[in-house]
Order: C-alpha cells, then structure tokens, then sequence
C-alpha cells in the first residue's frame, strides 16, 4: 500500500472508532500519527526525526534511548514497547536503501530519504543490541554565511578557500567525529563553477551538491540475500575516471581507497575533495599513509611523495568545549623535503579567532585561473 493508501485505511479506521466512542481532536490526531508511524514511518523514533532541535539519535536496545541537542546528550524518556518494533524499524531503514542487515552481516551503514546518517550495529557483536545510531543534518542547508555569522571561519579565509576550489586546488578536509567534516565539504562546493562535471562518491550518500546540473552520485553497495557482489568506494573511483569528470568528490576515506583517491589527484583531475578522521593536519597525512599501505605495499617514500604531489592544502576541524564547531586551522602541503612532507600553516586559530600566519607557496593555479592580484598578493 502506498503512504496514501494507509492514511486512508487509519482513518476510516479511528472514523468508525469514534462515531461510537467519543475521542477528543488532540487525541485522535495523536492515535493517527502513531498509528502511522508503527505502520510506515519509525515508529516513535519519527517524533525524534521531525524535531529539528534533535542532532543525533543513539538508541541501546529497546529500552534505552539517548538524544542530542545543543550539543548535550540525555536519555529520552520513551521506549519501544517491544524488541520486534525496534527490529521492524532497523529492516526498513536498512531496506530503503537497499541493503541488508541481520546476525549473519550484523553491521551497516545507511540513510534515511531526508539524508541523515545511520549506523546499525546486532547482536551478536552488540550485546546490548540492536545498536541503532542516526546523525541528523540540519534540516536547512548550512552557507558559508553561517559560518561567519557563529565565529566558525573569518572572512579572509573563506574568500582564500573560495580561490582555492575555483582554481582547483586538491582540498583534504581532516577533523574529528562530528566535527563538521561533511557540512563543510558542501559548503565548499558551492564555490564550484556551474559548468564543471562532478562526481560525488560515498559510503552512504549524504552530500547535498547545489547548483551544479552536471552532477553524478555514487554510492557503495554491501552483499545482500540476492547475492549480488559488492561494490566498494576503490571500485567506483576506478569506475569514475572513466566518466569524464572535472572533479571527484570523496565524502569520507577510510581505508585502501585513499591510495585510488591519491593517483586521481595526480593525474590530471585537479580540484577534487575529500574528507577523513584525524586529531590534527599532521595526524591526517600519518592515516593517509597508513590507509594507502593497506591497498598497495610501496615504499615509504613513494606513498609520501605522492601524498605531497596530490593534496595541496589541509583544512582543519575541531569541536570546541563550547559544542561549537570551529575552523582551526588551514595549512599547504608546501612539498617533499628531506624525507618528509612539509606542511606550511597558512591560518591558525589563536584565543579563538582563526588569523592568518602564512601565505601560499605554490601559486601556479591561482595564475593559471585568473587571480593575478591574489598570486602577487601571497608571493609577497
């Protein structure tokens, strides 16, 4: 039955009921919503999911259920009224996105259709399970505007990142878990011009790419009951080089895929971007290494040289003890120099305003896209 159809079916339903029983407004209208939440919706997790105040859901079994607002975690004071409901709600989740999760494959990584992020995690690798975890996104697109109205960027160095991507800088943006990685990475892509060919590849997709008419998505399939293979991010890079892209967008490495990601950045597709976990720029380019070494065995050497020629500039997270997430710092791979890649910090967050310590070195690509005064301006 369509979402109509069942609507219909409730209320005909609670009519009947009430033509018998008297049932005041607020209260019918409370039985349909949960009605149709159990029957096609989450169950009492929708209250959770409409509720733009809630940032991320954590649900331990049945029974205990976490919430965030504000940046602040506390329990909420529902629960499912049976184990089968929270399973029932898992099976959907995971079965709009066409995958499958049971204790045979007890993890998985999902969406909902508004985007969020979702985490599924069952017995018997969760003890207390099922795990079920679901990052929300703010329910209107976030703006670089945004960011400089809370203190996050200042306008200096959004109008320096803003050069980088329209000349095509290779960007990497590093932070720790929800620190902002991916709000930030489509903030930055509303500096992409119109006209380029874009390709967006992720686990599960949550990038929200605007204003470009030339965009394809693609995202990574598990195995599933009808046997079908899976297809892993290493397969749809490769895949996507063969589509003509003017930029690659990477939402997250995390494995063996970086080294993929690293030859496309030297081979001509210039602009690309990509995020990853890390505790500082330095950190990242230490797990970029250790991520390429589990794809290919090379030389040490080899995997920084190419980590050097590939990305140009590290921007930086952070989640600061206020909650808020804040822009610390934004530094260049200047090269490779004796034996190690040499970062040079270009903005650096001092007493809580993010200043400008440096100027870019390699400015081919500035020249190269327009912007004569700014290539002078950072030679200087």
């Amino acid at each position: 039955m369509s979402d109509g159809g069942i609507k219909e079916t409730i209320e005909e339903a609670l009519g009947e009921y009430c033509r018998e029983f008297y049932v005041p407004l607020a209260q019918r209208q409370s039985i349909y919503n949960e009605l149709f939440y159990q029957l096609r919706a989450l169950d009492i997790l929708q209250e959770l999911v409409e509720n733009p105040e809630v940032t991320e859901i954590m649900v331990n079994g049945p029974d205990n259920i976490f919430i965030e607002k504000a940046g602040r975690i506390i329990k909420w004071n529902r629960s499912f009224s049976a184990p089968d409901k929270l399973d029932n709600v898992i099976q959907q989740i995971v079965g709009f996105c066409n995958r499958v999760v049971n204790e045979s494959s007890p993890i998985v990584d999902a969406r909902l259709p508004d985007g969020s992020r979702v985490n599924v995690v069952l017995k018997p690798v969760a003890l207390n399970g099922p795990i079920l975890t679901i990052r929300r996104f703010p329910t209107k697109r976030m703006t670089m505007d945004d960011l400089l109205s809370n203190g996050a960027i200042t306008k200096e160095a959004a109008d320096f990142l803003e050069k980088l991507v329209i000349a095509k800088y290779n960007l990497f943006i590093s932070g720790g878990t929800g620190s902002g990685k991916t709000t930030f990475l489509n903030i930055l892509s509303d500096y992409i011009p119109a006209d380029e060919r874009i390709i967006t590849i992720e686990d599960s997709a949550e990038l929200s790419i605007k204003g470009v008419p030339n965009l394809v998505s693609l995202e990574t399939r598990n195995s599933n009951a009808s046997d079908c293979e899976p297809i892993d991010i290493r397969s749809l890079i490769k895949s996507s080089l063969r589509m003509r892209p003017d930029r690659i967008i990477v939402g997250e490495i995390r494995g063996s895929e970086a080294i993929d990601m690293l030859q496309a950045m030297n081979t001509g597709h210039d602009g690309s971007l990509s995020t990853g976990h890390a505790n500082s720029p330095e950190d990242m380019l230490s797990r970029i290494e250790t991520m390429v070494l589990m794809g290919m065995e090379l030389p040490l050497e080899a995997v920084e040289r190419q980590i050097a020629s590939g990305i140009d500039v590290i921007v930086h997270l952070a989640r600061m003890r206020d909650k808020s997430r804040k822009i610390v710092r934004i530094d260049e791979v200047s090269g490779y120099i004796n034996g190690r890649i040499v970062l040079k910090p270009i903005f650096e967050r001092e007493n809580d305003r993010l200043n400008k310590v440096g100027s870019l070195e390699h400015t081919e690509k500035l020249l190269a896209a327009g912007f004569k005064e700014e290539m002078n301006e950072e030679s200087a």
